[in-house]
C-alpha cells in the first residue's frame, strides 16, 4: 500500500465542499477537513511529475489551450462572463490537429451506428483517417461470458456480446492516434479505456432512458427522478412492466 493511503486523514469529497473562497483556486482559500488540496500534499507534488514527461506535458498543454479557446471574447470583459462558443465535437476536431494526430478511432455502441456514421463521416471531411469498431465485433455470443438465455435482452434468440477488449485491440492494430468512445455501455467504456494503447476522450456516454444526457436525470432530482435518492438500487435486476389500458376513457375526436 502507498504512503499517502495510510497517512490519509479522509477521503477526498471535493462535491460536497461547501467553501466559498476555495484553496484549490485561491492562494488565500481555506478547504474543508476532506480536503484534498491540503490533506495529500504529497500525492499531489508526486503527480506532478508525471509532466515532466514530454508526451504528457504536451497532451495536458493543448488540453488546456483548447479549454481556454471554448470561450469568447476572454480580453474583453472584466470581470469576465464566461461566453462558450464550441462544441464537444468541435473541440475534439481542434484538440486531434492541435497534436497532429492523423488517424483517429471511433469505439460505437451498435445502437448508435447511424450516429457513429455521422461523426466518421464528419471527421474524414475534416480531413483525418478514420476506424471505426462496432460494440459486437467478432460475433462473439453473450453466452461465452457465462450469460444465461434469461439474462439476454432478446430472450432466446442469439446475442452477440459487446466486445470491449476487441474494439480496442483492433484500434490498436489500426495504429490510431486518439480513439473516441461513443456510447459505450457502462463497465464496457471502462473496458476499452483500459486496453487502448492510444489516449481516449469520450464524445457520448449511453442513457438509454434520456436520450444519452445523464445530466437529465441528475437536473430532475428533486421532481421526475426524486428516486435515485430515495429508493435503493443495490445490485439491480430485471424490472417488468405491465401497461394496462382503462378502457372507461373515451377517445375525444378533434375535429
Amino acid at each position: 500500500m502507498e504512503d499517502w493511503k495510510m497517512k490519509l486523514k479522509a477521503i477526498p469529497q471535493c462535491a460536497q465542499c461547501r467553501v466559498k473562497n476555495k484553496i484549490c483556486t485561491r492562494e488565500d482559500g481555506h478547504g474543508p477537513d476532506f480536503c484534498p488540496t491540503i490533506n495529500l500534499d504529497g500525492v499531489i507534488k508526486e503527480s506532478l511529475l508525471e509532466y515532466k514527461r514530454p508526451e504528457i506535458k504536451e497532451f495536458a498543454l493543448y488540453a488546456t489551450i483548447q479549454e481556454g479557446e471554448c470561450y469568447a471574447n476572454r480580453d474583453q470583459q472584466h470581470p469576465y462572463v464566461m461566453y462558450p462558443v464550441k462544441t464537444r465535437i468541435q473541440e475534439t476536431i481542434e484538440f486531434a490537429n492541435k497534436l497532429d494526430f492523423k488517424r483517429l478511432g471511433i469505439a460505437f455502441c451498435g445502437g448508435l451506428r447511424n450516429e457513429a456514421r455521422i461523426l466518421s463521416d464528419i471527421l474524414q471531411d475534416q480531413g483525418f483517417d478514420v476506424a471505426s469498431v462496432i460494440c459486437m465485433v467478432g460475433r462473439t455470443s453473450k453466452e461465452f461470458l457465462g450469460i444465461k438465455e434469461d439474462q439476454k435482452v432478446n430472450i432466446g434468440k442469439f446475442e452477440s456480446m459487446c466486445n470491449p477488449v476487441t474494439q480496442a485491440k483492433i484500434l490498436n492494430a489500426a495504429n490510431t492516434d486518439f480513439n473516441i468512445v461513443f456510447g459505450l455501455c457502462v463497465g464496457h467504456d471502462s473496458l476499452f479505456m483500459r486496453y487502448s494503447r492510444a489516449l481516449c476522450t469520450t464524445l457520448v456516454v449511453k442513457d438509454r432512458v434520456t436520450g444519452h444526457n445523464p445530466l437529465a436525470a441528475l437536473n430532475l432530482h428533486s421532481s421526475y427522478y426524486r428516486r435515485l435518492k430515495r429508493e435503493e438500487f443495490g445490485k439491480g435486476g430485471r424490472i417488468k412492466v405491465t401497461v394496462k389500458a382503462d378502457r372507461t376513457q373515451k377517445r375525444e375526436e378533434v375535429n
